[in-house]
């Protein structure tokens, strides 16, 4: 019975007539299911009111879609009980005031042929899509809580507002777990152009991809704590990029063309106080622009490493300036030719076991020798965008929801869960995740061949005492049925998350290799979030914080592992991935902070390798965030961590007994606490050990906020007490190749020990807010 409803499930897509980008053919059955009934998760905005025939003002039939339900948006603290895809087919849809997506909104276009947003003359607002409205002199959301959102397939069009009148394309800070793709933005090319294509000014990102800026003077302008961005082509600004502030970030593949100035991170240096802390650059060209970089370092900066800059493979064609100083003083010539900058640096610099003062460079440094297997054909690190399928038909997707599954967060969906998947992969179809939460009671097995995408971030949720014995732990996704099963797999936009006492779930057990040469396996928008939200029985009820006290409540253990690669397995590409223990409840008004306990963030210990992480995020879990262990040739850009609020108390070492066959830290072998001052037993934020090597870092924001819920230990002021080591290289041997770029720590005093010797003390290497080590190389 159960695999005929998945056949009429199939049959009813398939009858389903193909008029273009599958995302509005097919038929929609997402649930909210903490809603009332008829919420509408997916919205065709020409079903209220929209023409998209570039005549017709369209603004409130687009804003009436958007608000349907009533979703959480003006007072609105967070949520994610209301969620929203909004589609826009193809057209022209003419606004004269801003479009502001609701939190937990999806805004996406036909990606088969992208439709504009096109202001009039008259248009008001801050930014034809404005993401965080100041309805206020502040924001509507706290941007560093604002997750969970996707813009993507649109262009943004400006042209028609007169070019001396203060216009921007999209206004969006926000944090972890939101993306932009495929956007162009246009605005005019006038002489006295004041237009900016993107504006960000607050947050704590995040991934934008493949966006292109015509004209404007500003392509973006944009601060932010840390950020990943790849595939961005400035054409004709003005200024290309405007840094306002960061902790970090790290840009791959921008294609900046016909601009007066690439990048500009100089703000704040005419007020002696940089604001920009670091800036990684790679696999990029600038054709046509008169200075690259416009930098306020100077060799007497202040912060000491404010300003701190690491280029790796840059071309540059016809750009006088490669870098230029304050007083128009060139820190690194270009040509009116052709030339590679095959790597440049300025900031501190360490190697090896580190131990004394920093050395300070501004110039030439030796490049990351690349792995083969890391690169594409041209030479530049391996890079995919998230696919969206626009080449195929509406019947080539399987609905889970059609096939009987019901999604509310109390059903067992198992069973239709494993048919649909089974069924879809080998009929060659794309399993629909329809919006819902899925609430599973043993492990779903992922075959290769599978692709996956959901509807508006849909939650597999896992539960019962299948998963809550610590002792034997089990995955609620697993990606490959034995490690080193050989295959491909394809996952896209949803979320694994725990219901209740969970202690022995691991959220994502990849087992799968896929052999160096083909098309390596993808997790895009693909998150673990566990706990603090409704229907997960661990939020404020539950799991409220209980700072000075260190007992562990059982049901407040909630994961044993967030993902395991396991030692067979390979080829996997992770994009803008966040695997994130709440420290807060996103459902109640004030976002109370809770205490919820997760063993172990990110475990690689794959043999073989060829891993490419970008944009991805490791939060409060206990024993460490990202752990490499016995692997190889591994990209990271831009990782970031957070250390969970609640230590030390209890400390690293409780709840969760470190287990040797997973290499757990104990605290008592290489990296010991014995005479280490401090709070020594603390989560690792980076772990890397037993031998791994062609470990390439571009850019690690590693930050400790918190001791037992207090932030006074994070500050320059205070000594960054919050926990007394942060990153460990441990067993690691001589021509390893570990390396890291931009290394940026708050609240450690050491930040970087190699087998338990400290190579990095933060009051040495003094930035805007963290500290920073520009280059580390392992030696």
């Amino acid at each position: 019975m159960r695999f005929a409803s998945i056949l009429l499930g199939l049959a009813s897509l398939a009858s389903t007539t193909v008029n273009g980008y599958w995302l509005g053919d097919i038929a929609h059955r997402g649930i909210a299911p903490f809603t009332p009934a008829g919420y509408p998760v997916f919205r065709n905005v020409k079903d209220y009111g929209a023409k998209g025939d570039g005549v017709t003002d369209d603004t409130d039939a687009i804003n009436r879609a958007i608000n349907a339900g009533n979703p959480c948006n003006r007072g609105c603290t967070s949520t994610t009980m209301t969620p929203a895809l909004v589609y826009f087919p193809s057209g022209t849809y003419l606004i004269s005031r801003s479009i502001q997506p609701a939190y937990f909104t999806m805004l996406h276009g036909d990606a088969s042929k992208p439709p504009t947003l096109k202001a009039t003359a008259n248009f008001q607002g801050f930014g034809l899509i404005d993401g965080n409205p100041y309805y206020t002199s502040t924001l509507n959301w706290k941007a560093v809580n604002v997750f969970f959102r996707q813009v993507r397939n649109f262009v943004i069009d400006t042209t028609n507002i007169p070019p001396g009148t203060a216009a921007t394309g999209m206004h969006w800070p926000t944090s972890q777990a939101t993306s932009l793709q495929n956007i162009v933005f246009n605005m005019p090319t006038a002489s006295n152009v004041v237009h900016v294509g993107l504006f960000i000014e607050e947050g704590s990102g995040g991934l934008l991809t493949d966006l292109t800026f015509n004209g404007g003077a500003t392509g973006a302008s944009m601060g932010n704590q840390q950020y990943t961005m790849k595939n961005l082509k400035f054409n004709n600004c003005k200024t290309a990029i405007i840094q306002l502030w960061d902790w970090g970030w790290t840009y791959i593949g921008l294609s900046i063309n016909n601009c007066n100035v690439g990048i500009d991170i100089s703000a704040g240096g005419s007020a002696g106080k940089i604001e920009v802390g670091s800036i990684t650059l790679i696999d990029s060209s600038m054709t046509n622009v008169n200075i690259g970089i416009l930098t306020a370092w100077t060799p007497t900066t202040n912060p000491d490493t404010a300003g701190s800059l690491v280029l790796e493979n840059i071309q540059l064609t016809n750009v006088p300036t490669a870098i230029q100083g304050p007083n128009g003083v060139t820190l690194l010539a270009g040509s009116s030719a052709s030339m590679t900058i095959p790597a440049w640096a300025n900031g501190h610099v360490y190697s090896g076991y580190g131990g004394g003062n920093p050395g300070e460079t501004s110039g030439p440094i030796t490049p990351n020798p690349r792995p083969s297997v890391l690169l594409a054909s041209n030479g530049r690190f391996y890079t995919r965008s998230k696919p969206q399928y626009e080449s195929r038909p509406a019947s080539d997707f399987m609905s889970v929801r059609a096939a009987g599954a019901k999604g509310d967060a109390a059903s067992d969906d198992t069973a239709i869960l494993q048919s649909v998947i089974d069924a879809a992969t080998k009929a060659g179809k794309i399993v629909f995740l329809d919006h819902g939460m899925y609430r599973v009671t043993s492990t779903i097995r992922i075959p290769p061949g599978a692709k996956i995408v959901g509807e508006s971030y849909p939650t597999i949720l896992s539960s019962g005492a299948f998963f809550n014995d610590m002792g034997n732990p089990r995955p609620v996704l697993q990606i490959g049925q034995t490690s080193g099963q050989v295959g491909q797999v394809e996952l896209v936009d949803f979320i694994v998350s725990t219901q209740n006492a969970q202690a022995g779930a691991v959220l994502f057990e990849w087992n799968l290799m896929t052999p160096v040469g083909q098309t390596p396996s993808g997790m895009w928008d693909v998150h673990a979030r566990i706990g603090g939200f409704t229907g997960s029985q661990q939020q404020v009820g539950e799991c409220l914080k209980t700072p000075g006290d260190p007992t562990v409540r059982r049901g407040c253990i909630v994961a044993f592992m967030a993902m395991h690669v396991t030692k067979g397995a390979g080829g996997l590409y992770m994009e803008n991935v966040w695997l994130w223990t709440a420290d807060h409840d996103i459902d109640e008004a004030a976002n109370t902070q809770i205490t919820l306990y997760s063993g172990r963030g990110l475990l690689i210990e794959s043999t073989a390798g060829t891993f490419w992480l970008y944009g991805t995020g490791s939060e409060h879990h206990v024993l460490y965030q990202y752990q490499l262990s016995g692997t190889q040739n591994i990209f990271m850009g831009q990782i970031q961590t957070e250390t969970p609020y609640f230590a030390p108390q209890p400390n690293a070492l409780v709840p969760f007994p470190p287990i040797s066959s997973l290499h757990d830290p104990d605290f008592s072998s290489y990296a010991s606490c014995a005479n280490v001052p401090g709070n020594c037993a603390a989560a690792w934020a980076l772990r890397v050990i037993n031998n791994s090597k062609n470990i390439l870092v571009y850019g690690a924001g590693l930050y400790s906020f918190f001791s037992n819920y207090s932030t006074d230990c994070s500050t320059f002021a205070a000594g960054q007490t919050c926990q007394t080591r942060i990153a460990s290289l441990e067993g690691i041997a001589a021509g390893s190749n570990v390396n890291i770029y931009n290394l940026n720590t708050i609240g450690a005093r050491q930040m970087l020990t190699r087998d338990g010797r400290q190579v990095a003390f933060y009051a040495d290497n003094v930035n805007v807010y963290p500290s920073c080590v520009a280059v580390y190389r392992s030696g």
